[in-house]
């Protein structure tokens, strides 16, 4: 336990997360600009979690302090249940539990107007409906949401580890 409260302070840990979502973004737009699979609100919405999961994580890298890197922790647990919920609708949606539950509007209000400003990477082009395979006859819905799963966990362990310490 000891070890995994250190994490909360390492820049190394807060850097290792913003490059794992530098790198999910980047898979995401290469299945959409080289694959050719455009992408859906939910899409879009995990999209936008990730980005902000790298704004929380370059803040938490940026600024040496306590107070800070404990809110970057706490923001990162509430942005991954988001990105949990987030995921299971698209499993939800692509398997058929959920039906005519998405929009092809984002639901930001105007003042954040991501798809305005970052077209290439926050445009919402199509309905949600399904999402390609990945690996392993594994779709790109499932991996993400046993992956936010397993990173909500890691976020929640590390933080008690914290406050065990």
């Amino acid at each position: 336990m000891n070890v995994l409260g250190k994490l909360i302070n390492s820049r190394i840990w807060w850097l290792s997360i913003a490059i794992a979502c530098v790198l999910l973004e980047g898979v995401a737009l290469y299945y959409q600009y080289a694959l050719d699979y455009l992408p859906c609100v939910l899409c879009i919405h995990v999209r936008m979690l990730l980005a902000a999961l790298l704004l929380v994580s370059a803040i938490a890298v940026i600024i040496n302090s306590r107070v800070v890197r404990i809110s970057c922790q706490l923001l990162s647990i509430g942005t991954l249940l988001v990105l949990v919920e987030r995921s299971w609708k698209l499993l939800a949606v692509e398997r058929g539990w959920l039906i005519g539950d998405c929009e092809m509007t984002s639901g930001l209000p105007e003042w954040l107007a991501l798809e305005s400003w970052f077209p290439a990477i926050f445009k919402i082009h199509e309905p949600c409906g399904y999402t390609p395979y990945i690996l392993f006859e594994i779709s790109m819905a499932e991996l993400l949401l046993a992956g936010s799963i397993i990173a909500l966990l890691v976020m929640c362990l590390i933080l008690i580890a914290k406050k065990v310490k």
